[in-house]
């Protein structure tokens, strides 16, 4: 059998060809796992019909060896019936060269029949083999190939990504964050120069209103006038 004849198109070398012609190794090797799959497929099939070949084999030995064991007892029984006189001496002598007769032919096709099932075994067997190796290597293929899908997709995006950061402009970026960060600034800068302002008028305002509420012009001017009014003099004489 060679059932194993597309193996070499997912080898290294398919797939090192791949990568130079820049042809996705990744559908390249999804189509030579398709058709190992039908190769499986039909392997499979195969050994089932050998299988079923051997046991159909082996059941006709079987009955041919029964045949012949039987003709082998009939040529016995019917020279004992001669014996007790049931059955004429020539007669069964007749019968019983007839029995064996029958007795080598059945027994020859078993021989060759044994043969045939020893043959079909063999080929069964191996084909179960190379069956089973079939499988195993198309499993971890799958798997392999699941993890190679995943790689590429991680490395994808990770290429992608890096390509973008690789496009940036670093020195125009640095520079807009500059004119940013002094934006703020002055900004923050100008927002405490009106809360000193603010302050500075509020301090103003608040000694005006003391000022303005301190009455003690008023009460000097009463005590003057009544000052006055008793005559009394702020300079003597």
């Amino acid at each position: 059998m060679n059932i194993f004849k597309r193996l070499f198109r997912i080898g290294q070398a398919e797939i090192h060809a791949a990568v130079e012609k820049m042809e996705d190794p990744i559908k390249m090797t999804e189509q030579g796992l398709r058709e190992l799959r039908k190769d499986l497929a039909d392997a499979t099939e195969a050994y089932a019909s050998v299988r079923a070949l051997a046991i159909r084999t082996e059941n006709e030995q079987a009955a041919c060896e029964k045949e012949s064991l039987g003709y082998a007892e009939k040529a016995v029984l019917v020279m004992q019936k001669a014996q007790t006189g049931q059955v004429d001496i020539v007669k069964a002598e007749q019968l019983a060269r007839e029995a064996l007769s029958l007795r080598r032919k059945y027994y020859a096709e078993s021989e060759e029949l044994g043969v045939q099932v020893l043959a079909l075994q063999n080929s069964s067997q191996e084909m179960l083999r190379n069956t089973e190796v079939l499988k195993e290597n198309l499993e971890k293929w799958e798997k392999e190939l699941r993890t190679l899908k995943m790689r590429v997709k991680v490395s994808t995006a990770t290429q992608q990504v890096n390509k973008q950061l690789a496009q940036l402009d670093t020195n125009g970026t640095i520079a807009m964050l500059e004119r940013m960060r002094a934006k703020v600034e002055d900004q923050e800068a100008l927002s405490m120069a009106y809360g000193e302002i603010a302050h500075s008028k509020n301090s103003l305002q608040s000694e005006l209103n003391n000022i303005l509420k301190d009455d003690s012009f008023s009460i000097e001017k009463d005590l003057k006038a009544i000052k006055e009014k008793l005559g009394i003099n702020d300079n003597p004489s």
